[in-house]
């Protein structure tokens, strides 16, 4: 993985920029910390000007975990061109059944997980989040939760930071999104920032050309070929990018 905000990455960086680019980003680890309590996670004011004049330059939008609904009240202030929810699956009229199973799988999960503080399951509509980031015995916990996930239903397992995610098998994930996204608003190439397991799909695409793929972490077992060394140095990705747009 390389450091895009090395002078030797800059034209990189600078090339992407030029074209019809479609910019995406993930929210949480992304544009907004990692906080203990989820529904507390919220873009610095610095963060929220920077994605406000940038999406003024560049087509702008966001791909998260969250619930749509969710993550649209944190960016309400920023003249996105879309915002897709739950892992790629929101919006989309096909999501009953997705409705139907999570509901059957909550049941289920609380039935079979052990009763421990600071386990909580988190209901997204179509999607399951279960965080342990507030549990004592983290690695337990964690163990608990796969093995009665394993057991639910036409279910995909994918885990995060202290969190692991019910998904219908079979369901949208953000490396479609981001086609769907980019052929919709005719870019012709797009960069994508994210941080977690569930940002990999999109990584991916990277391997195939005409997407630059930036983790925030740097990490050897990430299919991103660049990063940024933290979530603190997003504003510095964000003005590089406003700076290769402004005369």
């Amino acid at each position: 993985m390389k450091n895009i905000l090395t002078e030797e990455e800059e034209e990189t960086l600078k090339r992407y920029a030029r074209g019809r680019v479609l910019l995406a980003f993930d929210f949480d680890g992304t544009l907004a910390p990692i906080v203990r309590e989820p529904a507390a996670a919220a873009m610095r004011g610095r963060t929220e000007k920077l994605m406000t004049e940038l999406a003024r330059l560049y087509p702008c939008v966001v791909i998260s975990g969250r619930a749509r609904a969710d993550v649209m009240k944190k960016l309400d202030e920023v003249p996105l061109r879309a915002v897709i929810g739950n892992h790629g699956m929101e919006p989309s009229p096909q999501l009953r059944r997705a409705t139907w199973l999570v509901a059957l799988w909550r049941a289920q999960l609380i039935a079979s997980l052990p009763r421990v503080a600071g386990l909580i399951v988190e209901d997204k509509g179509v999607t399951l989040a279960i965080h342990y980031r507030k549990a004592r015995s983290r690695p337990v916990v964690r163990k608990e939760i796969l093995l009665a996930a394993a057991e639910l239903p036409d279910a995909r397992i994918m885990e995060g930071k202290m969190v692991v995610n019910v998904i219908p098998a079979g369901a949208p994930d953000k490396a479609s999104a981001l086609r769907s996204l980019c052929k919709r608003m005719r870019c012709a190439s797009a960069i994508y920032v994210g941080d977690d397991e569930n940002d990999e799909s999109v990584f991916a695409l990277a391997r195939k050309g005409r997407l630059l793929a930036i983790r925030v972490g740097r990490s050897t077992r990430s299919l991103a070929p660049y990063f940024v060394a933290s979530q603190g140095a997003i504003d510095r990705l964000l003005t590089k990018l406003i700076e290769a747009r402004t005369p």
